[in-house]
């Protein structure tokens, strides 16, 4: 089942892949099923649905595709949209992701994506991952079905997670605690998980978890994707034990969070169209504030639109970038919260907001420390930090 809003004058668009964690074992998945069962089951998902940020078919809050025809593909193959499993005697789940996304092109060719002109499959967290995974397998689907006029493009949100060394090593317990590429191990194992043929052949058999992160899949895309990122990703300080919550955060921690910031930069200085705003915080194009968050003065609505741009004028001339209309995006500030257009940050246990002084100090920075590194006095950093600059 998906969701499904024409928009008859259309020939755009656009099929959002929701996100929700995965499972990878019997244990965890059985957890899941009794506490998140509508991330496991179609049952009890409802008759319509609003769409928010991306999804909205207002000019306000969607200025970018707001006229666009939209489907929502609710995530219920907890296999972060690989697997090609059928429920077997030793499987009591299938797991479907990859064959559910070819089933809903298939299905939607018959209601007019058959003239389309662009397709955006996008996607958040790890719908975001699904985005890098099943990109090139709908174009090339679309083209055996003779349909080669339509151009598929890729919108991954929150899903380009590093395979990075965890801030403190815990045993693969549960989905939370277990180090991404050994979540990702098992998972593959129990999901029958497919990941494109082009990156497979990098990798030797058996490694096929390494197409499960963004920048070691990127490079063996044939379609253009957009990749939308916060540089402090909440779900991937989660993997990596940094917990932000409770007692103020040690140097140690401190010192990780910065570095895992460069890192990332670091894995998106060759993606051509990239927005990675130096928050933290997770996901961000179904939000309804998703026009607010700017880096380098350009929003992310903006920011699609020039990257559209790019796509269609590279297709007549030469690739001269256009002027005014970036679509690399990376902020270059060394700490969360340090771009003022971030989202409010909230203390996770009272819900309460924090300001970015209060919230910097929790988190053990130190501000004689750190002005004496910029060179400034310390209440002249206060008066920055404060006006978020």
């Amino acid at each position: 089942r998906y969701y499904l809003k024409e928009s008859k004058g259309s020939r755009r668009w656009l099929l959002f892949l929701e996100g929700g964690w995965y499972c990878f074992n019997r244990e965890n998945c059985d957890t899941r099923y009794d506490t998140m069962r509508r991330l496991m089951s179609s049952r009890e998902w409802p008759a319509t649905r609003v769409g928010t940020g991306i999804l909205s078919s207002q000019p306000e809050e969607n200025p970018h595709w707001w006229n666009a025809n939209m489907v929502f593909i609710p995530y219920c193959s907890s296999d972060v949209w690989s697997g090609a499993s059928s429920k077997s005697e030793k499987n009591e789940y299938a797991f479907m992701g990859a064959l559910i996304i070819q089933e809903v092109i298939k299905e939607l060719v018959g209601k007019g994506l058959s003239t389309a002109k662009v397709l955006l499959l996008a996607g958040s967290s790890a719908g975001g991952t699904g985005v890098l995974l099943n990109v090139d397998r709908v174009a090339e689907q679309l083209e055996e079905m003779g349909y080669q006029g339509i151009q598929v493009r890729g919108l991954a949100d929150s899903g380009w997670f590093l395979d990075n060394k965890q801030y403190r090593r815990t045993d693969c317990i549960d989905t939370i605690t277990c180090a991404p590429t050994e979540a990702i191990r098992r998972g593959i194992r129990y999901w029958n998980g497919i990941v494109p043929e082009r990156c497979k052949l990098q990798f030797k058999e058996g490694e096929e978890w390494n197409c499960f992160f963004g920048y070691k899949i990127y490079p063996t895309l044939r379609c253009p994707v957009f990749v939308v990122q916060w540089l402090f990703d909440e779900a991937q300080l989660t993997v990596d034990n940094v917990h932000l919550t409770g007692q103020p955060v040690q140097e140690g921690q401190w010192l990780y969070i910065q570095n895992l910031g460069r890192e990332l930069r670091n894995t998106l200085k060759d993606v051509t169209a990239s927005f990675a705003p130096a928050c933290l915080s997770h996901e961000i194009i179904t939000r309804n504030h998703w026009t607010d968050i700017q880096v380098k003065g350009t929003s992310l609505p903006r920011a699609l639109h020039c990257w559209d741009r790019s796509l269609h004028e590279s297709n007549r001339n030469g690739k001269a970038p256009l002027k005014g209309c970036p679509v690399h995006l990376i902020d270059s500030c060394p700490w969360p919260h340090c771009n003022p257009s971030c989202p409010t940050i909230r203390d996770q246990f009272t819900g309460q907001e924090m300001n970015v002084i209060q919230f910097l100090m929790h988190m053990g920075f130190d501000v004689q420390k750190m002005a004496q590194q910029q060179g400034l006095e310390p209440s002249k950093l206060l008066g920055m930090l404060s006006s978020g600059n």
